[in-house]
């Protein structure tokens, strides 16, 4: 048996036994090492509960003491082909052992050129699509801000209430999920307007789709470029397709559409902030195909590379112009990341995205179910593997169920499931895309017993 596949089967884990806790948790050595960590790691990191994993196999995390995790966060929806894919494991070594780094916007190499090819090939529309290449989701959308004021010589941006970008300063202008996520940074990138997403649920107008005529694309034409902004210095709208920090909103079908349209009209690019929903979670390659919209600027990262390092921008050929020095950086398009990415789309062309897509629709009427049955699930919405319950006290009123959404997160990893919240109540579902149906039963079955032991508090 060769090395690779000796190591890899030395550290295999029977995902048939999870969920499997063996003892309160955390465990002695996860408390060791959340000690450890809280002494020297910086304070900003956001834990939401004592997990200290120590491997991952598909969609199952053992922590270092040997409890089993059934996992509905897949490493915030990176880990899509899920934990540790033998094939994306074996084009990652295999290009370690040949090439690690060698700064790829100053010199050229196979992996970097091939992914290049491929993601355009892959990406929605007509027109050639042209590549560059960071290393995050909030580096991607620092680049496309660059690019889109580069393009269009304007230097404003419309972004959206409960969107979430980033939080280096260019991405955290157009961030606005949580104050805590801004607070002490003033000034940030000036020229951020910010406008109601489209959340039907949550109406900022308290109008009633489709009744409404999309009056929250309308705003943005009789109130902001009347009053606010000349359309004419309005480089782009950045948005995404489904929010993933804001709470996993869903937006009505035909959004999209008239934003885009609207765009269009006044000569603004239309970004497309795909770092969450792209690369097959929601049952499509690009989450803005279910809306039938093109973007100009696409940008990607967590899913794309399975958990390797790499954040790229697609943008089409008439727009990415900008001359030699004009943006660049050291380590993006790593021909380890880039190989990674490969693969990665590789194993999604050849069932995953189809996969995503069947499972997410059995997941989402699952969870419809559970909603007959328990008082706190307001709103179900997603689209293939990205999914969110909402929870309110009251389903008349809506009144957020904030604690309670905490609440049920902890109790899940203390039976071992693996959810995270977003938004101030919704708990989100972004499972690695390999995950099974008898997979997606377990883990409904804790949060059941969650939501019961929550609703059971509150009773009394």
């Amino acid at each position: 048996m060769a090395y690779r596949e000796k190591r890899y089967e030395e550290n295999a884990i029977d995902e048939s036994l999870a969920p499997l806790i063996k003892m309160p948790l955390p465990g002695p050595k996860a408390r060791a090492l959340v000690e450890l960590d809280g002494r020297y790691m910086s304070p900003s990191y956001t834990r939401v509960y004592p997990l200290v994993a120590k491997r991952g196999r598909g969609a199952v995390i053992e922590d270092v003491d040997g409890n089993l995790f059934m996992d509905f966060n897949a490493g915030i929806a990176c880990c899509s082909t899920g934990h540790c894919h033998p094939r994306v494991v074996e084009a990652i070594c295999k290009q370690a052992s040949t090439l690690i780094h060698y700064a790829g916007t100053d010199f050229y190499y196979e992996p970097q050129a091939h992914l290049a090819k491929k993601l355009s090939e892959i990406a929605p529309g007509e027109e050639l699509m042209k590549v560059f290449f960071g290393n995050t989701g909030t580096e991607a959308i620092e680049g496309s801000l660059k690019l889109a004021r580069y393009h269009t010589g304007r230097k404003k941006f419309i972004a959206f209430h409960r969107a979430f970008h980033g939080r280096t300063m260019g991405s955290l202008a157009l961030t606005c999920s949580k104050t805590t996520q801004r607070k002490h940074f003033f000034p940030m990138m000036p020229g951020v307007i910010h406008v109601p997403y489209g959340y039907c649920y949550r109406c900022a107008y308290k109008l009633t789709y489709p009744e409404c005529n999309l009056y929250c694309v309308s705003y943005i034409e009789e109130i902001i470029f009347q009053g606010i902004t000349d359309p004419e210095e309005v480089a782009a709208i950045v948005i995404e397709p489904i929010q993933g920090e804001g709470g996993y909103v869903v937006p009505p079908d035909d959004y999209h559409r008239a934003l885009k349209s609207m765009a269009e009209k006044y000569g603004i690019l239309f970004i497309a902030d795909e770092v969450q929903s792209g690369m097959g979670r929601t049952g499509k390659m690009f989450a803005m195909e279910h809306y039938g919209v093109v973007a100009d600027i696409i940008t990607l990262a967590k899913g794309i590379g399975s958990g390797m390092v790499i954040g790229p921008i697609l943008a089409r050929e008439s727009i990415m112009t900008w001359k030699p020095g004009s943006h660049g950086n050291t380590f993006g398009g790593n021909p380890v990341a880039c190989m990674a990415v490969l693969e990665t789309i590789a194993l999604l062309e050849e069932g995953l995205i189809e996969q995503a897509a069947v499972e997410g629709a059995y997941f989402l009427s699952q969870l419809k179910r559970l909603q007959e049955r328990h008082e706190l699930i307001g709103e179900v919405r997603g689209k293939g593997l990205m999914i969110g319950i909402e929870l309110v006290r009251d389903r008349e009123t809506r009144e957020m169920a904030k604690k309670e959404a905490n609440e049920v997160v902890q109790i899940c990893f203390e039976k071992g499931l693996l959810t995270l919240p977003c938004g101030p109540n919704v708990i989100r579902f972004s499972p690695p895309l390999v995950i099974s149906r008898k997979q997606i039963d377990r883990g409904l079955a804790i949060l059941d017993e969650a939501l019961a032991q929550v609703e059971g508090k509150r009773g009394k």
